[in-house]
């Protein structure tokens, strides 16, 4: 559909994806997820085309190697506000502490999860039964709490209003509501104790009404409510009496059956928020067993990231409009959960996943998973799953250009860079026409979709026509085409469209592209030792003195 979101999928080497989206996206991802390579030894990482083992001396060495280079790029990627999700095990988490400590600074550590996946039933150690997941800000100072009312508080919310209209009196309606958690408690973890209703919706009984436990608050720092009839707990008075009576002329104190009892402060679930918790449990097997479920009953991938997990801190963490990145997308987890997460919450986040291709998993995996989610499809039971269609997936193939700025290397990348522009304007919808001139994929590319226009010229020297056609068109007030203008240098032809600059945003190509890369690209041999090099050999094989 036309509003859904622009979900991008690109097959190749991450580190060379990164360095695209560093023209295409820099500062602007708001989440990144990764789960990296462990480094165990036992071939799950390569270093230049060769698998590491539990051997290799500088095992540690060429995965940090490894890393640096990506979570570089990764910084650089993140909005000012964003935040990053790195997930490790024991092997490397270490090591990677310390290296995140370096890129993102150590007082933008916001915490560590702890993942309960999965025992180790090994008798000869202590059985590892979790994993961990790091998050880095990229500026702490700027993040806002972390807190969500969860889903299944919402759902409440909607069911106690429904329980309210009935008439019925409150015991009755208390009752309803307890049978209807019970029934549903798999929807509603860490919510069940709202059991409660009265006339203002569902609540459940603060234990935090007073504290009688030894070390509590004691009379010294709590004011006492002078009751006479009442005598004082040993450890003093929970509330001040002025604020004690007003939650009872508010109808918020529920008390108990007579003066033995305690009163407690009515909970609400409206005003109940849900923390990111650095304790998580979640049995991986039910996650595998979902993924096979998509593939009629065969395992594609080993041990694929929760998705509940995954949706969660995406929700904590990101906004309605957020665009979310993973550079080891694996079966492609993090899409999937964004797109049930945009379903829950009517969010529109874009989510970016890179990986290559080894063994087809790009294509046969992370691909046909996520199209399956958004087409729909049947479990090996016979059940069907409606499809998450209001989502748009774009598959694209990183490719290698020579960074030499010959004429024909330069005129090859701005072609090929039109896709990535795409991207980068979030704008696909391609026109036949641009005025009275038919597009041409070697001369002009014309996209627009509602009020926004995309213009690609491949050949400088129908700038003169361009513009003014450009002249020509009526455009609504305040909007502009951008004109992305092949260009041997920096000059994007500005005195050329000087009658129709209010119009247009010019940018010249490919210096454009080339100054983003050469911010995260490593440096070239300088040239005089390539010409040295090839003077000696011809002087070795008897060439010019």
């Amino acid at each position: 559909p036309p509003q859904s979101p622009n979900h991008i999928i690109i097959e190749g080497d991450n580190l060379e994806a990164l360095t695209a989206l560093t023209y295409t996206h820099e500062g602007k991802i708001d989440v990144i997820y990764i789960d990296p390579p462990y480094n165990t030894g036992n071939k799950d990482f390569v270093y230049n085309d060769r698998f590491v083992d539990s051997e290799d001396d500088y095992r540690h060495s060429k995965w940090l190697s490894f890393m640096e280079r990506r979570l570089r790029i990764a910084y650089r990627l993140l909005s000012d506000n964003g935040v990053v999700f790195i997930s490790i095990d024991d092997n490397e988490q270490a090591q990677i502490k310390i290296l995140c400590d370096e890129i993102f600074l150590n007082f933008n550590f916001i915490g560590q999860l702890i993942l309960k996946t999965a025992t180790d039933n090994n008798p000869s150690q202590i059985n590892t039964e979790h994993e961990y997941m790091l998050c880095y800000a990229k500026n702490k100072s700027l993040q806002t709490n972390w807190q969500r009312q969860s889903q299944a508080a919402k759902l409440l919310i909607a069911v106690g209003k429904d329980i309210l209209k009935k008439d019925k009196s409150i015991e009755e309606k208390q009752k309803e509501l307890r049978k209807w958690i019970k029934e549903n408690k798999s929807l509603l973890p860490q919510v069940s104790h709202y059991n409660k209703i009265d006339e203002k919706g569902v609540y459940s009984s603060s234990s935090n009404s007073s504290n009688p436990h030894p070390g509590g608050y004691t009379y010294d720092i709590i004011h006492p409510i002078t009751q006479l009839a009442c005598p004082k707990p040993a450890n003093g008075w929970r509330w001040p009496q002025a604020t004690f009576l007003a939650y009872e002329s508010d109808g918020q104190v529920e008390w108990g059956k007579d003066h033995t009892t305690q009163p407690h402060i009515k909970k609400r679930i409206e005003t109940s928020m849900e923390y990111l918790r650095s304790l998580i449990y979640e049995d991986n097997r039910s996650t595998t067993k979902a993924l096979m479920d998509i593939f009629d009953g065969k395992k594609v991938f080993d041990n694929p990231k929760p998705n509940n997990i995954i949706a969660r801190i995406i929700d904590f963490t990101s906004s309605f409009n957020s665009t979310i990145l993973d550079f080891f997308a694996g079966s492609g987890t993090t899409l999937h959960a964004t797109m049930q997460l945009n379903a829950e919450d009517g969010g529109h986040r874009q989510c970016i996943l890179v990986t290559n291709n080894e063994n087809g998993i790009c294509e046969n995996v992370t691909y046909e998973r996520n199209k399956r989610v958004i087409q729909g499809y049947t479990t090996p039971k016979g059940d069907k799953v409606p499809g998450l269609t209001a989502n748009t997936l774009r598959y694209y193939k990183t490719d290698f250009i020579s960074r030499d700025r010959t004429q024909r290397n330069m005129h090859a990348l701005v072609e090929a860079a039109t896709d990535m522009l795409c991207i980068k304007e979030d704008l696909y919808e391609e026109q036949t026409h641009f005025g009275q001139y038919k597009t041409h994929p070697k001369v002009l590319r014309y996209f627009a979709q509602g009020n926004k226009r995309m213009l690609v010229l491949y050949r400088d020297e129908y700038t003169e026509e361009v513009a003014a056609e450009i002249e020509r068109i009526h455009l609504p007030q305040g909007e502009k085409i951008k004109v992305y203008i092949f260009s041997p240098d920096r000059y994007a032809y500005d005195d050329m469209f000087q009658d129709v600059a209010e119009k247009v945003t010019l940018v010249a190509l490919p210096a454009a592209i080339y100054d983003a890369y050469k911010k995260v690209l490593p440096k070239r041999r300088e040239k005089l030792l390539e010409l040295q090099t090839d003077h000696n050999k011809a002087n070795e094989e008897g060439g010019e003195q």
